[in-house]
């Protein structure tokens, strides 16, 4: 007698719809169904959504962006700071000269730099020997991105139609730090005769509370030498702000921030003659200047 295997056999059930693909979902599978793409209406709605997350996103992207040119800005102060601390200690405590210099006039390199910033296309706005020929240009063992903040990318048409990507500086010294030449033969600055000119780093005592560089308005830097007078109410240099309008200061200690400015009359778009200096003050609006000249010496005793 033959003995059949346990066997079940299984067949597929039928579908009872009489027409159009199957929907029973064990077999819904093998169904050949037709290809729908997106209407016009649901593209749209994908693309507004786009826009919206662009909304969002990239002005935090840019913030982000303009935060770590920031940071960048700040080490660059500090490592300038360092190399002054340098030089003052490689020479009994003086500090660099600190010299005015002209578009056309003469030249050093006992200077902490060597050039003037311009619109035109001298090389003074190209030539790297400007810095690394000077006085600090030892102590800053070569290196000169740290001359310029990654945010200053001002040119003018000329240098922009030479195929520029940027100047090589955007920082200048406290007018009243180190000797500054003809305006300080007498023992003080004439610009703030009142105020107290550091020759030696050993006069400044309260370092932490007097700046030695800050990033300048591309429309105001021309030499290294930043200097504004007391009770005057004037900006003669102005402060750059590109960094969510702050700007970049180190100090005699060592250290650097970024203070932010509080006045319309401080911030000017960083393009080429658009400072307008010098610039008057309304007297509402004293807090920026009284910040800085409070930060740059003390008075005479």
């Amino acid at each position: 007698m033959k003995v059949r295997p346990n066997v079940r056999v299984f067949a597929a059930p039928k579908c009872r719809r009489p027409s159009g693909p199957c929907p029973c979902p064990r077999w819904r599978g093998l169904a050949r169904t037709p290809v729908e793409g997106f209407t016009l209406i649901e593209l749209l709605v994908v693309i507004a959504i786009i826009a919206i997350l662009a909304a969002i996103l990239l002005p935090a992207l840019s913030s982000a962006r303009e935060r770590a040119q920031g940071l960048i800005c700040l080490n660059n102060t500090h490592q300038l700071a360092l190399a002054w601390q340098l030089y003052a200690d490689d020479h009994n405590g003086e500090l660099p000269y600190n010299l005015g210099m002209t578009p056309g006039g003469s030249r050093t390199n006992i200077n902490w730099v060597n050039n003037v910033m311009t619109w035109d296309t001298s090389s003074d706005n190209t030539n790297l020997a400007t810095l690394t020929g000077a006085s600090l240009g030892v102590y800053a063992q070569g290196e000169t991105r740290m001359y310029r903040c990654p945010s200053d990318r001002a040119l003018s048409s000329l240098q922009s139609a030479a195929g520029w990507s940027a100047r090589i500086r955007s920082y200048s010294m406290n007018a009243m730090m180190g000797d500054a030449g003809d305006f300080t033969t007498g023992g003080f600055n004439v610009n703030n005769p009142d105020y107290t000119q550091f020759f030696k780093i050993t006069q400044i005592l309260r370092p932490a509370g007097i700046f030695v560089f800050l990033d300048e308005h591309p429309d105001s830097i021309d030499d290294g030498y930043f200097v504004n007078k007391a009770y005057h109410w004037q900006w003669l240099d102005l402060p750059a702000s590109y960094h969510n309008n702050a700007a970049a200061f180190s100090f005699a200690d060592g250290h650097s921030e970024l203070h932010s400015w509080l006045e319309p009359s401080t911030l000017r778009p960083p393009l080429p003659n658009a400072a307008g200096l010098p610039i008057s003050i309304p007297h509402d609006e004293w807090a920026d200047f009284e910040w800085v000249i409070s930060h740059m010496s003390v008075e005479s005793q």
